[in-house]
């Protein structure tokens, strides 16, 4: 006799509508959130005392509008596959502000689709589409959406098993900003592990390639303008915001310790021997952070949650150990840190938006003070802000549980 059917299976196929119910539906509230977000910006304090990036980007866009070669005509201190995003503002007038919180607002909404698409942790979208109310106005200003953008898209691409796609992904990420890098070796270790040193070799090679193919007709046409470039990013003193430079800044409110302010390399930084010295060893923090996390997961299975845990920790020790900490590094976090699932990741979401709050209680309104006066309140806002990242760091680079996880 036909009938409905009764069993253990049953129960897991209605579980299984209801979570192919939840996730449009998570996705649908995230996009709204990060909107709304957006749109609260706009309106009473949040959008005061901006401190915006945009002007730099139009003069870019308005210089390659009229046929100027960037790095040639006229001297970019960001990489090459930067450029579309300062250009198409530019063209065909208008507000350009305006133009390009539009494109920035749509790359933020990539992220939270991306996210919901990666995971099936529903809050996951939720964090992504708050993170504009929690960070504050410089998402608006600042291009790391873009690259934050491609990163995503690069690691959904690799949980879906689209391999090469990844590659070529995470190749014009690190083209348009190089901190995507760092997830080079997870992503060859990743693919070894899965699929044979062949087929590693092949998205290194891929990766690789992107990558040169953007770079290269630049380098034709002005090499020493591209050089420029990224020395100015590779040789920058000890930012006023990074991790070290927040322990000397308590150092002078608690001991009066002597402090220098240089502006230098777009930033303003902190000069002399100590100074120097926490730059060095902040950038050997680094190497071994990355080595640690490189070596964790090549030694480990090609799972789900210890990929995404790698990546979000190879990032988070990026910011949290660098030499430069700007406000808008932590957008390169918002589409990762969500990845992770579980009681950690719930718990890294919230420290995650911990520093995100952190960040919006000194900046925009206390940076000028802070960088002119050394101002103790923003000081100390910025060393809570640098030690949750670096909380954040730790939390994700702790021991998985094994055995949990399922292949990707």
């Amino acid at each position: 006799m036909a009938g409905a059917r009764s069993g253990p299976d049953a129960p897991d196929r209605g579980s299984a509508r209801a979570r192919s119910l939840a996730r449009p539906s998570s996705a649908a509230r995230g996009v709204a959130l990060f909107l709304l977000s957006w749109g609260l910006l706009h309106h009473g304090v949040l959008a005061r005392s901006q401190i915006r990036d945009t002007p730099i980007y139009e003069r870019y866009g308005e210089a390659m509008a009229d046929g100027q070669v960037p790095y040639r005509d006229f001297d970019v201190e960001y990489p090459p596959a930067a450029l579309p995003v300062f250009l198409l503002p530019a063209l065909g007038g208008g507000d350009y502000d305006r133009r390009f919180e539009g494109l920035m607002a749509g790359l933020g909404v990539a992220c939270v689709l991306l996210v919901a698409a990666s995971t099936t942790a529903l809050w996951a979208p939720i964090v992504v589409g708050l993170s504009p109310l929690l960070l504050g106005s410089v998402v608006l200003s600042r291009f790391d959406l873009w690259p934050a953008a491609l990163t995503a898209l690069a690691l959904a691409l690799l949980l879906a098993g689209r391999f090469r796609l990844s590659s070529a992904s995470l190749g014009v990420a690190t083209a348009a900003k190089l901190y995507p890098a760092v997830l080079a070796p997870i992503l060859v270790a990743h693919v070894w592990r899965a699929r044979g040193r062949r087929e590693a070799l092949v998205c290194a090679a891929i990766a690789a390639s992107v990558f040169a193919a953007i770079l290269a007709p630049f380098v034709v046409a002005s090499p020493g303008g591209v050089w420029q470039a990224i020395w100015v990013q590779a040789g920058r003193p000890l930012q006023l915001e990074s991790l070290g430079a927040s322990l000397l800044l308590v150092a002078h409110q608690v001991f009066g310790l002597d402090l220098t302010m240089e502006s230098s390399h777009g930033s303003q930084n902190l000069a002399g021997g100590a100074a120097d010295a926490l730059a060095v060893a902040s950038t050997l923090a680094q190497i071994v952070a990355f080595a640690a996390i490189w070596v964790w997961y090549a030694r480990g299975p090609a799972t789900r949650d210890r990929l995404v845990t790698a990546c979000a920790a190879a990032v988070c020790a990026f910011i949290a150990f660098g030499k430069v900490l700007s406000p808008q590094f932590l957008i390169w976090l918002i589409p990762l840190v969500p990845l992770v699932r579980g009681r950690r990741g719930l718990a890294a979401s919230g420290v995650l938006a911990a520093a995100l709050v952190f960040t919006q209680l000194w900046f925009p309104s206390r940076y000028w003070r802070l960088a002119l006066e050394f101002d103790a309140a923003a000081s100390w806002l910025v060393l809570a802000r640098d030690l949750t990242l670096v909380a954040l760091a730790v939390l994700l680079i702790a021991r998985v549980e094994p055995g949990r996880s399922r292949s990707v």
